[in-house]
């Protein structure tokens, strides 16, 4: 039973492996097709394949995911494909830059990282899928070629370094504290002395990391070195020993040798935990620097102003400021006790030392083109990366915090469930559940084709030169919608929990919430529906007209009870409202929305009238 298994198994894993080719083959190729567009016509063509592809991609991806049984190679495939999720807005409005200023250098150094940085994932993805060994050299790692910029040499997604188990300081100290305890089998022998010589200077070699650091405190830092050299006396002291029970030829663990063993523990233990405080404080007044500095917006402000030399200024401050980032992140990567953690922050390290410099650039772009819409576009889409690569290493150093304190192993939550808080309407404490690995794949699918759609719906909008279109408004609050769906499976933006206990509102309320799916369907198959002539066109319209206004109604009454509710139970929206009205770039369009019960047959289109108003405005 367990080989028929195991052989369905390595039947299915081959067949994974043969259907990824293809499709990494197909998605390289649509890369290279994007970057060689002639035109943004021929772009958006190449970017609808491209969005399919990648949607199949990342069926695949998620499903050999699943498949992994090694921790560090599935955090891998989440973190390469983690990567090709957020590039793709990236890479559609650098793109769009590229087109629309052909000659800037700082924005054809957004594109270009956009694309390298799609294509060390699609490399990882392929050594991972391959069952690559992790402990290869870099020559036999796969590797991407035609490298066009100075910022590619800082990524370092494929390098040795990522992809080896010991390069943390957590697992130098483990590596180190395993010989240690063989040595009371071993008697500390002449090998052994000199595995553990290497192993400790392995651990003094990374320490400097925390010695070094400009934002690690005098006070951890002095520590830090008189636990070193603690370390290394009560290794020389089991060297000592071990020389002695060498010379007369002992053959069984002693009272001293044991004694010797246990202080070397004990010292690498004080020093393990002294290193821990270190990277969590600096970590923690992290927090405190994102709270309390604004520095974004005043990038973001010199650069619509136009002002080079302020824009110089601060872009000095910024590279301070990420150099501080990436130092805490850093350190939080050397203390990770999981593979996935590890990973994680090694990761997170690497994106904000690529980005940071194309938050700059964006920014330059701007300033060059300060009434360029398109730039201004590309600058918040990249401040948004950065934006994320930050709550991705506060969401690391809890994560590693909370292991350091209870020192257990790390288990992934989904993290985009119901919290209790202050749109809660029950006063139960409520746990985030567990989902299973397959239904978080899942979402995850589901979520990054919402994306890849919403990037489609966008790119296409950009062809049309009216910006007041009607279509291309009502395509763009469309897509504004999707992408909050899509946030919603990365556990991102505002989740609201508010609960209508249960009662007559409640019942009307899901009453007529299940009537929207059927209006909308009967919408959808009237409008579908095919007509030839004069007369059948005009019947069709009346038909839209009466399933409009039977949706509209029902929609209506949707609207009513959750005000009748909301007063009724001191639910408070004006914050819902207020933040989607500043987080949407289209609020203006709810006024063309706006329907009246008692001027809706008055405001519909007549059979005269059809003819004029059923002409789009395109």
């Amino acid at each position: 039973m367990n080989h028929c298994y195991e052989s369905q198994l390595q039947k299915n894993s081959r067949s994974l492996e043969i259907d990824y080719n293809h499709f990494e083959r197909g998605v390289s190729i649509s890369l290279n097709r994007l970057e060689n567009a002639a035109n943004f016509t021929e772009f958006v063509k190449a970017f609808s394949q491209f969005g399919s592809e990648m949607v199949e991609l990342a069926h695949l991806t998620g499903d050999r995911q699943n498949d992994l049984k090694d921790e560090r190679r599935r955090s891998q495939m989440a973190v390469a494909r983690q990567i090709l999720e957020r590039s793709t807005m990236m890479l559609l409005t650098s793109s769009k830059v590229c087109f629309r200023h052909p000659e800037c250098a700082s924005s054809r150094e957004n594109r270009d990282a956009v694309f390298h940085q799609m294509r060390q994932a699609m490399e990882l993805i392929n050594f991972v899928a391959k069952d690559g060994m992790i402990s290869e050299p870099l020559a036999d790692i796969p590797t991407v070629q035609n490298n066009r910029s100075p910022h590619h040499a800082m990524s370092v997604l494929l390098c040795t370094e990522e992809l080896e188990q010991s390069n943390s300081l957590y697992n130098a100290i483990k590596h180190f504290e395993d010989i240690v305890e063989i040595t009371r089998m071993t008697l500390v022998g002449p090998p052994y002395r000199e595995r553990l010589k290497s192993a400790l200077d392995a651990i003094m070699e990374r320490t400097q990391d925390f010695t070094d650091s400009a934002y690690t405190t005098h006070a951890h830092r002095e520590k830090i070195l008189l636990l070193c050299d603690r370390a290394r006396l009560e290794l020389n002291q089991l060297f000592r020993i071990g020389v002695t029970l060498d010379q007369s030829e002992c053959t069984s663990p002693t009272e001293d040798l044991e004694a010797a063993i246990l202080q070397v523990l004990r010292a690498t233990k004080d020093l393990k935990q002294e290193l821990q405080d270190t990277a969590i404080d600096q970590a923690h007044e992290l927090l405190k620097l994102f709270e309390e500095t604004d520095i974004l917006s005043f990038l973001k402000s010199a650069a619509l102003a136009g002002d080079q030399d302020r824009l110089e200024e601060y872009s000095e401050k910024f590279t301070e400021y990420a150099e501080h980032v990436q130092d805490a992140c850093k350190l939080l990567q050397h203390i990770a006790s999981t593979e996935c953690s590890q990973v994680t922050s090694k990761n997170t390290e690497s994106s904000l030392k690529v980005f940071a410099a194309q938050v700059l650039n964006s920014c330059r772009t701007v300033a060059l083109n300060p009434m360029c819409e398109i730039s201004k576009e590309n600058l918040e889409v990249f401040l948004e990366m950065w934006n994320l690569l930050c709550q991705d290493v506060i969401s690391i150093y809890k994560e590693i915090s909370e292991l350091c304190r209870r020192d257990i192993q790390y288990k992934t939550v989904y993290m985009s469930l119901p919290r209790p808080g202050k749109h809660g309407a029950t006063s139960k404490q409520l746990k985030p559940s567990k989902l299973d690995v397959e239904e978080q794949a899942k979402i995850a699918k589901l979520g990054l084709e919402m994306k890849l759609l919403t990037s489609e719906i966008d790119a296409e909008t950009e062809r049309w030169s009216s910006s007041e279109n009607d279509l291309c408004k009502r395509a763009r609050s469309m897509s504004q919608m999707a992408f909050s769906m899509y946030q919603f499976t990365r556990g991102e933006g505002d989740l609201k929990t508010t609960q209508v206990p249960g009662g007559q509102h409640k019942n009307e309320l899901l009453e007529y919430l299940d009537k929207v799916p059927t209006f909308v369907q009967q919408l959808q198959f009237t409008v579908k529906n095919p007509t030839v002539g004069k007369a059948a066109t005009f019947t069709k319209v009346d038909n839209v007209i009466q399933e409009t206004k039977n949706l509209m109604n029902v929609i209506s009454k949707v609207v009513t009870t959750c005000l009748l509710c909301a007063t009724k139970y001191n639910i408070d929206f004006h914050s819902l409202t207020s933040h989607a009205q500043t987080a949407s770039p289209y609020q203006n369009d709810l006024e063309d929305y706006v329907f009246d019960r008692s001027t809706a047959s008055s405001s519909l289109p007549s059979k005269d009238s059809g003819q004029n108003s059923s002409k789009p405005n395109i």
